[in-house]
């Protein structure tokens, strides 16, 4: 497939006109037949890059995705561009005979693109040997991370399937996911056997999303109902770890005027689907729910998320936030942290087998660390996951509570000296709880049995609180200075690198943090991220409502019709017909045919009704005008003519011709520029500034200036970026 043509098929389809991060190199990779893995943040546009592939090519394209809800969602999606409902398909538990044998047929008859299957329904033998017998494109796996013990959702029905694929045929698989620490990488290459498949990392950087974590004081539930107050008539989910504060929190929400439902496993299957659908239809505006819900739930306007208690690794926690602002817009994350329910997480490991503690508390005592950083939290997490963050200058650096609001620190050296030496004098036989009890010289059965009351260094911590002496154990533990033991839960032990401290105390800053001693939260943090233009508030209404109607009568969510940012468009361009739809953001003409009609309709009135001068007119001259320069261009720089003459001819100076060049490129053009660069570099300068901008950060020209420190100039730097865009991106 040539390069237009793939531009052409992601208009046509999904109606966008470039495509996103990676997802180019990702579609083509997949349509030479490589083994694909892709690891990429939740709205990062994952779906896409196996949806379509699997449009263009012959064949079905068996996605393997552990969720019903999220098969459903993605089903409706792409039915909602095509005429044929066949396009897409589900098998698993939820059909009948009936549903099942039209699914084949569709199949059979070339009609089915992507069909989307539980794991557990592909080790049904029927369904194995009917997919033996048909021309299968590709096999994508979806959620990826569930087949590492160490992700964060591991399901054992995920490790056989390769064996199951290799049995259905020897097809190309692409693994997905959009959390993965390098351990998990590994783990998912080696059990799908694919360790030579061609990778893509995209940044988990979420400029957009703003992390915040805060106390969770006894008054947790009027802290989170004024939060949702702020985000009047805005979705949000609300994460709990038991179904039964799922239930207490959803009431109290409830009983307070906010529109909002319980989800979790304890609730049949037809309530639970019943209350996912009522958040896409946006009949509620929040959700309550365990972890079970939102799996790559795909909706884009979701503006806040709550962690009630702080989920069980990091890994959980980013994907979880990652539901928030989808489409770029507004997204805070909130969570709510008291050291108390990590102990309880404990307790829950230490029933489990050896190996599985020993991943849990790893995993748990990451969280603690992030909940108590005093660093730049996008700092801290995007080092988690293998990737460095500049927190003074880097994308979103200040959208988190730590770098807004620095904590405070104090010298605690000698205080962290007095702790090691405590529990190398109890011989290392006691939890936090007993060890803090040493310091401040409070008794108990067990301290008396041991006769730890009566030793001399019982109470040597007295002029301290006990929370100031749990927060210290929880910075030293992250410090690397003592350890818990896994087989005795909890007990804390010292390691070399503590006793070496007990020998040659260096400076250890504490960060004197609110989660000891204070409870006042009446910093409230808002995010305001505004998008920069000026949308017609009233008309967006009108068309939300018209949109939720269309939803409702279509049976498909709300942002399957039309996405937000695709509105906001429609409100600054007014198009009144489809053809002028069709060029709105994100509308292609299948989107535009297919829904197209009553939004033209309504803005048609709204524009009479409200006497509005459409700018929409001048947009389509300025588009003319812009694709005749653009089509000039293309068809001389093809003929090879100076680029000087092309912008003599057409009246415009050498950067302005460049810049035009630059924005032809950037919307997905080719142009070859190779015979005017040869004049100017020969092929050594073109490679090194070719490397230069395939190992750079940032595309910027004056970045490139500074790096190259007066070897090139201005002119040529551009031109080598447009040579470089064009071959590499385009």
């Amino acid at each position: 497939m040539t390069n237009l043509n793939l531009h052409d098929a992601l208009k046509q389809y999904f109606g966008f006109t470039k495509f996103k991060g990676l997802q180019e190199q990702v579609i083509r990779s997949i349509i030479n037949k490589e083994d694909v893995f892709v690891i990429m943040p939740t709205g990062g546009g994952k779906s896409l890059c196996y949806q379509l592939p699997a449009l263009i090519q012959e064949g079905t394209a068996i996605v393997v995705s552990p969720l019903i809800a999220l098969m459903k969602n993605q089903v409706d999606a792409i039915r909602g561009i095509s005429e044929d409902e066949g396009i897409a398909h589900v098998l698993n538990s939820s059909l009948n005979k009936g549903d099942v044998a039209r699914v084949m047929n569709d199949i059979k008859s070339g009609v089915t693109k992507l069909l989307y299957v539980a794991p557990e329904s592909l080790t049904k033998e029927e369904y194995i040997d009917f997919l033996k017998t048909q021309k299968i494109s590709f096999v994508a796996i979806d959620e990826a991370h569930c087949i590492s013990e160490w992700g964060h959702d591991f399901r054992p029905e995920y490790r056989n399937l390769k064996k199951i694929i290799e049995r259905i045929d020897d097809v190309p698989i692409i693994g997905l996911t959009a959390t993965a620490t390098p351990k998990v990488q590994e783990d998912i290459l080696k059990n799908l056997a694919i360790t030579d498949a061609t990778t893509y990392k995209a940044s988990f950087n979420r400029p957009n999303l703003y992390y915040e974590i805060r106390p969770k004081t006894k008054d947790v539930e009027k802290d989170i109902i004024r939060f949702v107050r702020d985000f009047k008539d805005k979705s949000g989910i609300i994460y709990c770890l038991s179904r039964k504060k799922v239930e207490e929190i959803a009431n109290v929400l409830i009983v307070n005027g906010i529109k909002a439902v319980p989800y979790h496993a304890g609730l049949d299957g037809k309530t639970r689907a019943k209350h996912q659908d009522m958040f896409l239809m946006e009949d509620v505006d929040v959700v309550v729910a365990t972890i079970a819900f939102g799996m790559g739930i795909d909706k884009p306007d979701v503006r806040f998320v709550i962690h009630h208690d702080i989920p069980k690794s990091l890994e959980s926690y980013y994907q979880e936030t990652g539901r928030g602002g989808r489409d770029g817009g507004e997204g805070h994350c909130l969570a709510f942290y008291a050291y108390k329910d990590i102990e309880k997480l404990e307790k829950f490991l230490s029933g489990k087998p050896v190996a599985e503690q020993e991943i849990g508390h790893a995993l748990l005592q990451e969280v603690v660390s992030y909940a108590e950083t005093s660093m730049s939290r996008r700092k801290f997490l995007l080092h988690y996951f293998g990737e460095e963050f500049d927190e003074k200058n880097g994308d979103g650096a200040d959208m988190d509570d730590n770098v807004r609001n620095p904590k405070k620190k104090v010298e605690a050296k000698n205080e962290v000296k007095i702790l090691l030496e405590t529990i190398r004098d109890t011989k290392e036989e006691y939890k936090s709880k007993e060890v803090v009890n040493t310091l401040i010289g409070k008794s108990n059965a067990l301290l008396k049995s041991r006769r730890t009351d009566e030793q001399t260094y019982f109470g040597v911590g007295k002029n301290k609180e006990n929370v100031f002496w749990m927060a210290l154990i929880r910075q030293v533990l992250v410090a690397g200075y003592i350890s818990k033991e896994i087989e005795q839960y909890g007990v804390l032990k010292i390691p070399q690198k503590g006793l070496d401290y007990i020998e040659n105390p260096t400076s250890f800053m504490m960060t004197e943090d609110h989660f000891y001693g204070d409870d006042d939260n009446s910093n409230i943090i808002t995010n305001s991220k505004a998008s920069g233009a000026a949308v017609d508030q009233q008309l967006m209404s009108m068309l939300k409502d018209l949109r939720k109607k269309v939803g409702k009568r279509k049976n498909v969510p709300p942002f399957a019709v039309f996405q937000d940012p695709s509105m906001e468009d429609m409100t600054m361009k007014y198009p009144i017909n489809l053809e002028e739809l069709a060029n709105v953001h994100g509308v292609g003409e299948g989107k535009a045919k297919k829904y197209g009609k009553e939004f033209v309709d309504l803005i048609q009135r709204y524009v009479t009704d409200n006497d509005i001068t459409r700018p929409d007119d001048l947009i389509v001259k300025t588009t003319g005008v812009n694709s005749a320069l653009k089509l000039y261009i293309i068809q001389n720089t093809d003929r090879k003519l100076p680029l000087i003459d092309i912008a003599k001819s057409k009246g415009l100076s050498m950067i302005e011709l460049t810049k035009e060049m630059e924005r032809i490129v950037y919307s997905g053009t080719k142009i070859n520029i190779n015979y005017s660069l040869d004049d100017l570099l020969d092929e050594d300068q073109q490679e090194e500034i070719h490397d230069y901008f395939m190992e750079a950060d940032t595309d910027k020209i004056q970045e490139a200036l500074d790096e190259f420190d007066g070897d090139y100039d201005e002119e040529e730097l551009r031109l080598m970026r447009i040579k470089f865009i064009s071959e590499v991106a385009n």
